[in-house]
């Protein structure tokens, strides 16, 4: 059986859809006071409709609409296979050596490190002064 408030939302989104059809049944429907009438109805309706799907969803009702990631969990991602550089025994393998940040920085305190992007600076000063 489904609960209370599941039903209770799927009553309450169906009531102001039949609102919407009397209106239109009545001819109301082309005045400015039905056309208002008809928008409101309809956002009720959604609001239920919204709250009873979410129901469904946190249930599990809802399973068959999450079939891609299912199938993208199912399936094992693929990484890409990286090629080495094949060095030869005559040639050695010299690795730089980067120097310490603390030494480069240490006569500039408080400077940006040397491979920061320099600051972008304005072209018109003299706008910014006045």
């Amino acid at each position: 059986m489904l609960p209370m408030m599941l039903v209770i939302s799927i009553v309450m989104g169906i009531v102001p859809l039949l609102g919407i059809a009397w209106t239109i049944a009545t001819g109301t429907v082309t005045t400015v006071d039905g056309l208002f009438m008809s928008l409101i109805l309809l956002t009720l309706s959604a609001v239920f409709f919204l709250n009873a799907f979410w129901e469904l969803r946190d249930r599990g009702a809802l399973a068959f609409l999450d079939k891609k990631k299912a199938a993208a969990a199912a399936t094992p991602a693929t990484t890409p296979k990286v090629a080495t550089n094949v060095t030869s025994k005559d040639t050695p393998k010299e690795t730089p050596k980067a120097a310490p940040a603390a030494a480069a920085n240490a006569g500039r305190p408080n400077l940006a490190p040397a491979n920061a992007a320099p600051a972008i600076k304005d072209s018109k000063p003299e706008e910014a002064e006045g």
